[in-house]
């Protein structure tokens, strides 16, 4: 009896042995977490998604600070621009060769005209003077500060298909460089005498940064702020060049959109401030003409002058203050 006992005890051992090896073969790499493979496997794969995270992480960190040390560099630029600013940038500006000398000449000739036309009228030594320094200070820079704004007014118009151009070639695969040279050739003036500075400074070794803060020197406006920006970031930090630029050229054409509609609500008000600045010298005009012994007394009378030098400064004050109300700085 003993052994049998035995022998069906170690029967019944070996059998739940082998239950608990099949049981651990089976079930112990989903009881005990995986096996050592497995977990090696998970190992190296949590390891791979942190690395890439931690790397886009590294990689998004590093372009925002390229991106912050590129806008702070163009703003220091301009700040210097700003200060720099003289007659020589405004003829710039204005696209027109014309040498500082030549300027200052015109200067003067326009200061003997301005102080010989009041001395013929009759006025004081007094009156002339303020002629003449209008003449040489004021005139001359108001010009120039007419042309650029028509320059610039000429270059926004065609700005937008100038980007339009440069999105277009790049996404056909052509370079940057060659899509400036599209536009320097066959783009409106003056659009095309811009980029054509551009091309030539490159051509001379000067890098793209630098030719385009020269542009933005001589077009001192928002949108070539813009393309600037745009361009010098893609150069440092990289990114899709068409897709900024063409964004770039949506907001463009949004811009201008928006002007036309403001300079179009805005025209009433314009010529009611016309009509409202021109009805007193209207209305001494045709004074004079009908009767002329009524009002010449404001001529003829030191109290005439001082009315009339009276009405001549509110009626100005008036003018400036309904030109500050009806022009929208946009």
């Amino acid at each position: 009896m003993s052994g049998s006992m035995g022998f069906i005890l170690g029967v019944v051992l070996l059998c739940g042995l082998s239950v608990m090896a099949v049981a651990y073969a089976l079930l112990g790499p989903a009881l005990l977490g995986g096996s050592r493979a497995d977990k090696r496997v998970n190992a190296i794969t949590k390891g791979t998604k942190n690395g890439k995270g931690k790397s886009g992480k590294d990689d998004g960190q590093q372009r925002r600070r390229a991106v912050q040390e590129t806008l702070k560099q163009l703003e220091q630029k301009q700040k210097e621009e700003k200060k720099r600013k003289n007659i020589r940038h405004l003829i710039e500006q204005t696209g027109i060769a014309l040498p500082i000398r030549m300027f200052w000449i015109l200067s003067v000739v326009s200061a003997v005209v301005f102080g010989l036309g009041l001395a013929m009228t009759g006025i004081g030594p007094i009156a002339m003077g303020l002629g003449a320094l209008i003449g040489f200070f004021g005139l001359p820079r108001w010009v120039l500060q007419f042309l650029c704004k028509r320059r610039q007014k000429a270059f926004m118009e065609e700005f937008a298909n100038a980007l339009d151009v440069i999105v277009r070639g790049v996404k056909s695969g052509l370079p940057l460089n060659e899509c400036l040279k599209i536009i320097a050739n066959e783009s409106a003036e003056p659009v095309k005498s811009e980029f054509k500075h551009v091309v030539d400074a490159q051509k001379m070794g000067m890098p793209l940064d630098q030719s385009l803060g020269q542009m933005h020197e001589r077009m001192p406006i928002a949108e070539v702020n813009f393309f600037q920006i745009v361009l010098i970031i893609q150069q440092s930090a990289g990114g899709n060049l068409s897709e900024a630029l063409g964004n770039l050229s949506s907001v463009l054409r949004n811009r201008k959109s928006m002007r036309a509609k403001i300079q179009a609500m805005s025209s009433e008000a314009k010529a009611s401030a016309l009509i409202i600045g021109s009805l007193p010298p209207g209305v001494m005009g045709m004074v004079y003409m009908s009767s002329p012994d009524y009002i010449s007394l404001l001529f003829t009378t030191s109290i005439g002058h001082l009315l009339l030098l009276g009405s001549v400064t509110w009626m100005s004050i008036g003018v400036l203050v309904m030109r500050k109300m009806i022009n929208f700085n946009f």
